[in-house]
């Protein structure tokens, strides 16, 4: 409960009120847990190191190297009774640091027996991942503008839920009813705050499809009720095929000024993110990687990207020193407090990223036997059921990771698509939907390509219904073009 005071003008007097209110205050090292959760491995070992060179009290150690015993404990001199329960409160504590830091080292170095490492490319492999450039994702750029929005606490958890199902070239990926269902809230709710993600910058970011992303600008600019704003809403295939007569006819407008509204379109950019994509390769790390271990699909988390840390020996001894002052033990004291929550969160980071990861596999077993045709549908609301976290923890601890399986390198968010049902009953990925338009695409006769209605019909035939216009969103998707312009391609 929080007391707060109030400045309220009302002219030409000035007076001070208070008033008491219920907020909600997250606590730093929460945020930080939440963070570290958050984080793709490259990032995450940048706050170590970072940690390692702000905090004396952590040292990385080689996970090859000889365990050393922590002696938890405090010399307790004479004293009053005050610090000496000061020192068994910090005994105590420090006993569980202990434990924790030869679990940590155990678990590194079990890694390290399965995974090798000769000094030389230990060397190597630590200058490559010191060369990777680091700049702003599109996602935190949206969340720090979210952060500034105004929005209650419980809004900033819905928009972020809606910001992580956008991806890099701007779009929003998963429906809104679906999002609605994950963040539990009203479906016109959830609209509202994606209406105002819409009016973040880059201009065109969070819509649903490039209709919407070239009206959004459009709007932005002033345009919304233009000639260009008509042609966007109800023929953008045949802008995309140039048939400029047709829609001067359609709208009876003349040719030039078809012609000088598809050049405005032509200024706007059909890719929000593109300003915030990586012009350089970008080097993905799967820490995830899954084996078929004895015809069982087994999740293995590739953890020799991560520095090993532990408390360092030599404030543990100055800790143990009778002539060691109270300010010193203190100091000692909140710093070692700090490396043990970074340790503990970092722990409970791989521990949710391998539950979540092992669902998944456990999901997706066709997937992983057979490929892509047979990806289940899932969302992020049924893992954390069984993970037993909410889905919002499920939407941090995928972000930026990636899976490596037989079938390739998948970012994990790749796994949760929503399903449609087939003629019996069962639910497909829209996924599958996708490979199987892009693979009748590839095989069709080049000379008489087939159309959306014809892909709609064979789909049909495979007990596959899915209505003509969502084909040819997939088709835009898939960057297929329309049948008439893959002729002779």
């Amino acid at each position: 409960m929080h007391n707060k005071k109030v400045a309220v003008m009302s002219s030409p007097s000035l007076s001070l009120t208070q008033s008491q209110r219920l907020q909600m205050v997250l606590a730093p090292q929460l945020r930080q847990s939440l963070e570290i959760l958050q984080m793709p491995i490259l990032d995450l070992r940048g706050l170590i190191q970072q940690e390692i060179e702000q905090n004396p009290t952590i040292e990385e150690a080689s996970i090859t190297a000889p365990s050393v015993e922590i002696e938890p404990g405090v010399a307790q001199g004479e004293g009053a009774p005050e610090q000496q329960r000061t020192e068994m409160d910090f005994e105590k504590e420090y006993e569980a640091l202990a434990s924790l830091d030869e679990e940590w080292r155990d678990y590194f170095f079990q890694d390290a027996q399965s995974n090798p490492y000769t000094d030389e490319q230990a060397r190597g492999r630590q200058f490559f991942l010191d060369s990777l450039p680091q700049r702003e994702s599109l996602q935190e750029h949206l969340l720090g503008q979210l952060s500034l929005s105004g929005f209650s606490d419980k809004d900033i958890q819905v928009g972020k839920l809606v910001i992580g199902s956008i991806n890099d070239d701007g779009y929003l990926t998963a429906s809104t009813e679906e999002l609605a269902l994950s963040a539990n809230c009203d479906l016109q709710h959830l609209t509202d705050i994606l209406s105002v993600i819409q009016d973040f910058h880059p201009t065109g970011v969070g819509a649903r499809g490039l209709g919407e992303c070239l009206l959004l600008q459009l709007e932005r600019i002033g345009k919304a009720d233009t000639l260009a704003a008509k042609i966007v809403k109800d023929h953008l295939d045949r802008l995309a095929a140039k048939k400029f007569a047709d829609i001067a006819r359609a709208l009876r407008n003349s040719l030039e000024q078809i012609q000088e509204a598809a050049k405005l379109i032509a200024t706007l950019e059909p890719k929000p993110g593109r300003a915030f994509s990586i012009e350089t390769a970008a080097y993905v790390f799967p820490e995830v990687l899954v084996r078929k271990i004895e015809g069982r699909w087994v999740v293995i988390l590739d953890d020799d990207q991560l520095p090993h840390i532990r408390i360092s020996k030599q404030y543990r001894d100055l800790m143990a020193d009778k002539s060691t002052s109270s300010e010193v033990r203190s100091y000692i004291r909140e710093r070692v407090r700090s490396s043990a929550f970074l340790i503990k969160s970092i722990a409970q980071r791989q521990k949710t990223i391998h539950r979540i990861a092992s669902e998944i596999v456990a999901a997706q077993i066709d997937f992983l036997d057979d490929g892509i045709a047979h990806l289940r549908p899932m969302t992020m609301a049924e893992v954390a059921r069984k993970v037993g976290v909410h889905e919002t923890t499920v939407s941090r601890a995928v972000a930026g990771k990636y899976m490596q399986t037989t079938t390739g390198i998948f970012e994990m968010k790749y796994f949760f698509t929503p399903g449609i049902k087939t003629a019996n009953g069962q639910e497909i990925s829209n996924k599958t939907v996708k490979d199987l338009i892009s693979q009748m695409a590839a095989n069709e006769d080049k000379t008489n390509p087939l159309s959306d209605q014809e892909i709609m019909e064979r789909l049909k035939a495979q007990g596959i219904e899915v209505a003509r216009r969502t084909i040819a969103k997939y088709r835009l998707l898939l960057r297929i073009p329309p049948s008439h312009l893959r002729k002779g391609f």
